[in-house]
């Protein structure tokens, strides 16, 4: 077999983990119980040990982390709190800025821009909640929403509720900032996308449009690609852990310098939970993290791609086993006329599918082609109701969830008139 670059630096993992995992053990009290075993023997970790007796669990007890701030030793960062409550993170100054580049330059087109032009602007459109370069006390002027080389659009995490001098504003400082891509939450991406369409506005300098925050549907996909002709590129990853895949033709790419990821419990499709070892945060190390999300590992014949299913908490289990937030979206393949979607369970065997239409909407056909595909999905007893409607509502984060199960916490606010 050819040894290409990939499988070397796949190949060379186990070894640079082995280099770090003793200073790891040894200095962050959170691992010290368990640092006489063997990695594969090491205890999972979650959002609730990186909380409990932070940052001293870390840092140990004798941190001062108002002095490390204030030294510029470190930055101190929040998860979104889309899945749970908010988490603290402990991040090195300019991480997040070189994880994020090194996973960007996996991919050739986004590559082959910060080659080019490496103070490549951009222009995010996302959840306010989410970022945390910018901080929103009252409604802050355009210069003030400007962080190096990005430009923050949204003033708001309710994107159905933006109305056409919201949207009007947003596309005016888009145009005078130029920016070589789009860095997007779907949903928001996919409602900025319409109006510009609705207003035949192009941008000229851009050269692709990319995805990240969350699963990134088919529907959302082919808005973005029809509205801006140009490539869409899937980026995920977290705040704790730094981007983890880039999107490539032939699936998800690792960045291979930035974690050490395994796939736990496979089901018979080869979906597992993904659990990461990250490699490049010495300050907060996570070791064997249940992030949250399912995938599935590829191993083709010169290289690993992952194939992202969603969120562990949105899949929903039925008579005939689990099925995954990209199970449920694979049913909106090919079929146009929805904008937007989620799919809510509102007991074990009813379910109600709720979306947004695009353009004139779907016809009845397409309507009945997606109700079919999703009940062969969640089974043949399933009692799946279509609903159309002109928003829908995002979790306190403003990250939006594609599917409810039953067990979720959130159903009855979304899923009931």
């Amino acid at each position: 077999m050819l040894a290409t670059a990939e499988l070397i630096a796949e190949a060379s993992q186990p070894a640079r983990l082995a280099e770090l995992l003793p200073g790891y053990l040894g200095t962050a009290p959170l691992y010290r119980p368990a640092a006489a075993r063997p990695f594969a023997q090491l205890p999972l970790i979650t959002k609730q040990d990186i909380r409990r007796d932070f940052p001293a669990n870390f840092l140990g007890p004798d941190a001062n982390l108002e002095n490390l701030i204030e030294r510029e030793v470190l930055e101190l960062e929040h998860t979104s709190g889309t899945s749970e409550e908010r988490t603290p993170l402990l991040l090195p100054r300019g991480w997040w800025a070189e994880q994020e580049r090194r996973a960007l330059c996996l991919n050739p087109i986004a590559a082959a821009l910060l080659d080019s032009n490496p103070h490549a602007r951009r222009v995010t459109i996302a959840s306010p909640v989410c970022s945390s370069d910018i901080c929103y006390t009252s409604v802050p002027a355009r210069d003030d929403r400007i962080v190096g080389q990005s430009l923050f659009l949204s003033l708001s995490r309710f994107p159905f509720l933006w109305n056409d001098g919201d949207l009007a504003r947003m596309a005016a400082e888009t145009l005078e900032w130029q920016p070589q891509f789009l860095d997007v939450d779907p949903v928001y991406g996919v409602v900025f996308a319409r109006y510009c369409e609705r207003h035949n506005i192009r941008l000229p300098s851009l050269k692709f449009v990319l995805c990240s925050y969350e699963f990134a549907s088919v529907v959302h996909r082919r808005i973005l690609d029809r509205v801006f002709g140009v490539p869409v590129i899937d980026l995920y990853g977290s705040t704790e852990t730094g981007h983890l895949l880039v999107e490539q033709t032939d699936g998800m790419r690792p960045s291979l310098e930035t974690a050490f990821l395994e796939v736990l419990e496979p089901d018979a499709a080869g979906i597992g939970e993904l659990v990461v070892t990250t490699l490049t945060n010495d300050l907060m190390p996570l070791i064997r993290y249940r992030i949250g999300d399912l995938v599935r590992r590829v191993e083709l014949p010169y290289r690993t791609r992952y194939v992202l299913h969603g969120r562990v908490a949105d899949a929903f289990q039925t008579a005939a086993g689990r099925v995954t937030t990209r199970q449920v979206d694979q049913c909106f393949k090919d079929l146009s006329g929805f904008a937007h979607y989620q799919l809510v369970q509102r007991n074990p065997g009813q379910w109600l599918m709720r979306y947004v239409p695009d353009r004139e909407g779907p016809i009845p056909q397409q309507i009945e082609a997606v109700r079919q595909r999703l009940i062969s999905v969640l089974g043949a007893a399933s009692d799946l109701t279509m609903e159309q409607t002109d928003l829908l509502m995002p979790e306190s984060s403003g990250k939006f969830r594609l599917g409810y199960p039953f067990s979720s916490p959130h159903t009855a606010s979304h899923g009931e008139k």
